[in-house]
Order: C-alpha cells, then sequence, then structure tokens
C-alpha cells in the first residue's frame, strides 16, 4: 500500500484523469437529462397549441356571417356587393358554386349576388 502524504506522479497522475472523467461523465449525465426534459416539454406545448387550434364545436362557435369584420383569407378577392339578398342566403349560394365547381371558396370571386324575380325572368 502506498503512502497517501508521499504519493508519486504517475499515481496521483491516474488519479487527477479519474477525478476529471467521473466530473465530465456527470455533467454529460445531466445535458442528457436537460436535452431530454426540453424535448418532452416541446412536444406537450405543441400538443397544447394543437389543441387550441382545433376550432369548438358548431353550436359553441359563433355564426360567421359576410357583415362579421374577420380578416380576409389568402385569395380573398375584396368585397362583395349584395342587392335585394340575405346575407346569409349570400353565403349558401356562394357555398353551393364553390362545391360545385370544386374549388376552394377563398380562389373564387364574387363580385356582387342579386335576386332575381320573376318579373326580371
Amino acid at each position: 500500500m502506498e503512502d497517501l502524504v508521499n504519493i508519486s506522479i504517475p499515481t496521483a497522475a491516474g488519479t487527477a484523469l479519474l477525478g476529471y472523467l467521473v466530473v465530465f461523465f456527470g455533467l454529460v449525465l445531466l445535458m442528457c437529462v436537460l436535452f431530454i426534459m426540453g424535448a418532452v416539454g416541446a412536444k406537450k406545448r405543441a400538443r397544447e397549441e394543437a389543441a387550441k387550434a382545433i376550432p369548438a364545436p358548431a353550436e359553441e362557435a359563433p355564426m360567421l356571417t359576410l357583415e362579421n369584420t374577420l380578416p380576409k383569407a389568402k385569395g380573398t378577392a375584396g368585397e362583395l356587393k349584395l342587392y335585394n339578398t340575405d346575407p346569409r342566403d349570400a353565403a349558401m349560394i356562394m357555398a353551393i358554386v364553390a362545391d360545385t365547381l370544386g374549388k376552394p371558396l377563398n380562389e373564387l370571386r364574387f363580385i356582387s349576388i342579386r335576386e332575381v324575380t320573376n318579373d326580371e325572368v
């Protein structure tokens, strides 16, 4: 057994190296734990944001009409003029036209909608 007061240089270097390795191994383990916790937290936040983005059921959602001041969707063509037409009826007509053509509503441009009476036909 060696004397701990009169330790040789190779033994002291080996002991110091072993100490450094233990400390760095602990730091690497701590870094791995923090990285895993960050990834789990990011997934949780992403799931929470995705849950917030899901629209409310139809009975809870407010009825969208042409009078609502909503931001325009990408590709919106501008204002729509209604002549003797209820906004709800105009919205139904636009939805039917979009469905018949098989195109998204924001890719179509409606300039005006006018009710045609029997006198005009």
